[in-house]
């Protein structure tokens, strides 16, 4: 039997809400997809953190879940906290925010009707009281989802390669070069499951041929398209699906813009 999934856009900008249903005996993996969520799993609420390579489903077997998926570069300033310091995490919301806030929302949600609905009012309401995201990052994640090249989105942003990579830690948990590589992968595998021949999706996302798509697929997924697909099926959704960023559009460089710290360096 296959998962349950369904997806609707967000009311909070560039995000999608989802739920989950995962049957028992399904251990099919969630691929990286360049995003970060706020979930609702078991009476919980944790924080996904961006993946660089395929991770366990976070819904219990037999169980359902909720989220709401933040496009590259959002979740940040609404959490609090650099994505570097979450990648390849899941976390205790309590983790990031007072325990005590953290409580009455856990309370809030296991009340809710809607769980998904009652996730994006929480980021809907906390949105209101934060900065907003980065808007270079979000440019810059824009611009690589459009297939352009780092060093060419680097220097229409007005960033140099250290600068760039700085900041791409601190908004999407990993370097230029590393987001590049997972948003081509997801467009890839959206080619795929339309119906696109291998090798045409391949050269289509922007790798070479399919022989390089086959190795993209076995770095950051752990498995072949062809494995990957008949879990899952041709037009089934990942379990995490991404939200493509904003398209690109041409933005003044803007070099006086304060420059986060990373902790540690991911190309």
């Amino acid at each position: 039997m296959a998962d349950s999934y369904e997806e609707r856009m967000s009311r909070f900008e560039g995000a999608i809400v989802w739920t989950l249903s995962v049957p028992e005996g399904s251990t099919h993996p969630v691929l990286p997809d360049g995003c970060m969520d706020l979930l609702w799993i078991g009476g919980r609420l944790l924080v996904a953190g961006p993946d660089t390579r395929a991770a366990t489903p976070s819904a219990p077997a037999g169980g359902r879940c909720a989220g709401i998926r933040f496009a590259p570069g959002t979740a940040p300033a609404l959490l609090g906290v650099a994505a570097d310091e979450l990648r390849d995490r899941r976390v205790e919301l309590s983790d990031l925010w007072p325990g005590d806030r953290v409580r009455v929302l856990t309370e809030q949600l296991a009340e809710a009707r809607d769980p998904a609905a009652a996730l994006e009012d929480i980021a809907l309401r906390r949105a209101a009281g934060t900065a907003p995201p980065d808007p270079l990052m979000r440019y810059v994640a824009g611009r690589l989802d459009a297939g352009w090249s780092v060093a060419d989105t680097a220097q229409r942003a007005g960033l140099g390669a250290r600068r760039l990579h700085r900041r791409s830690l601190a908004a999407f948990g990993y370097g230029p070069k590393t987001l590049a590589r997972i948003l081509r992968l997801q467009r890839a595998l959206a080619l795929v499951r339309s119906g696109t021949p291998y090798a045409e999706a391949a050269v289509e996302a922007g790798c070479t041929d399919q022989a390089h798509l086959a190795r993209e697929m076995r770095d950051l997924a752990g498995t072949t398209l062809t494995a990957h697909l008949a879990r899952r099926g041709p037009s089934s959704g990942s379990g995490r699906i991404r939200k493509r960023g904003p398209s690109p559009q041409p933005l003044a460089a803007n070099n006086d813009t304060a420059q986060p710290s990373g902790s540690r360096t991911v190309a």
